[in-house]
């Protein structure tokens, strides 16, 4: 096939249509990089320790041993996860005894968190964890968010270029936009931790796709030097505004419900792109549909306002609606030596 580069040539380097392309899908990934880190601030753990209910009628010098202390990091601090028997406190308290005075605290029977947590909420009003008590013997629910968000990033890494080749790049990147977008949007709703961990898997197999799905179109696009720069700094440094971002958003909102619905709005601001940024050309002429590939190129000459000439691409180049094109598959991550440890090494990686 001639050369891409070669055939768009007369487009120019940078018209209006390269600048409109590589701002717009650039700036496609801002919500890519608030989900990347998101689960920081969406799955904090406050300071807690176990909660005293009223119904103990402790008085108050009771009330404020009945918390041991440990030594956690060098320093003197409450325990998170235990309490001192409430029955034996409210005994002790009914009989007008003292702690330190008559009793000594630190031989009383301890026992766990029975009536729940109190989360300190200067920080946050609220946390996935704070929301269903991920902490003390059920603290390994939090590292397997993130874990399950990153598999899902590891999946979809696999399967975007796939799916990509299959389909093509305009139709991933928007589906993969509204997985992301759309299962954000039922997480603020989630019932369970349960239901909030799955739907995170499913956000982060969305979140790498698309990135992976914009960054190809992208470059198949644009020509040779806005694609150096689309592929080195444009999608790098809006995906690392959406990082940047992230904080200030979790500053002014501190409950995690509404920190993920704002967090989900920028994606919905990105449906209108679909009818401004053009499936990729030369995905349709490996397709064989040169007609649909050619017309892209003439729009972007309008928009770019040069002439085209009356054969984009050449005749030898429609052989290949009859020639064989070879399909990928996942078989090809460990064809040859090479390519296996690659494979090895990324797995490794994430």
């Amino acid at each position: 096939m001639r050369d891409y580069d070669e055939a768009t040539s007369f487009l120019g380097d940078w018209g209006p249509f390269q600048l409109t392309i590589f701002f717009l899908l650039s700036a496609s990934t801002i919500p890519n990089g608030f989900n990347g880190m998101s689960v920081m601030f969406l799955a904090a753990t406050p300071e807690h320790r176990c909660l005293v209910p009223d119904s103990a009628n402790l008085s108050q010098a009771w009330s404020n041993a009945s918390i041991p202390w440990e030594e956690r990091d060098g320093q003197r601090v409450q325990s998170r996860c235990w309490r001192y028997r409430l029955d034996i406190l409210t005994n002790y308290s009914a009989r007008g005894l003292m702690p330190g005075v008559h009793v000594n605290v630190s031989n009383i029977e301890k026992e766990k968190c029975l009536d729940g947590w109190h989360y300190d909420q200067d920080v946050y009003q609220s946390t996935v964890v704070t929301e269903w008590d991920i902490v003390c013997d059920n603290d390994w629910k939090g590292p397997l968010t993130s874990s399950l968000f990153f598999a899902g990033v590891l999946t979809g890494s696999f399967v975007s270029g796939q799916l990509s080749d299959s389909f093509g790049r305009k139709k991933i990147l928007f589906a993969t936009m509204a997985i992301q977008t759309g299962f954000s949007i039922v997480q603020v709703f989630s019932t369970s931790w349960e239901m909030f961990a799955i739907l995170f898997l499913i956000v982060g197999m969305g979140q790498i796709s698309n990135y992976v799905a914009a960054f190809i179109l992208g470059s198949e696009i644009l020509g040779k030097s806005a694609r150096i720069l689309f592929s080195t700094l444009g999608v790098c440094i809006f995906f690392a505004i959406g990082y940047m971002i992230l904080p200030l958003f979790a500053f002014f909102l501190r409950d995690w419900r509404t920190l993920l619905l704002a967090l989900t709005v920028p994606g919905l601001l990105c449906v209108p792109l679909w009818w401004i940024i053009p499936e990729s050309p030369q995905w349709l002429v490996t397709q064989g549909r040169i007609e649909e590939a050619e017309a892209i190129i003439r729009k972007a000459a309008k928009q770019n306002k040069v002439p085209a000439p009356a054969v984009i691409f050449k005749t030898a180049e429609q052989e290949t609606k009859q020639r064989h094109i070879r399909r990928y598959t996942i078989l090809d991550l460990i064809r040859t030596h090479n390519i296996r440890i690659i494979t090895i090494l990324t797995i490794m990686f994430w």
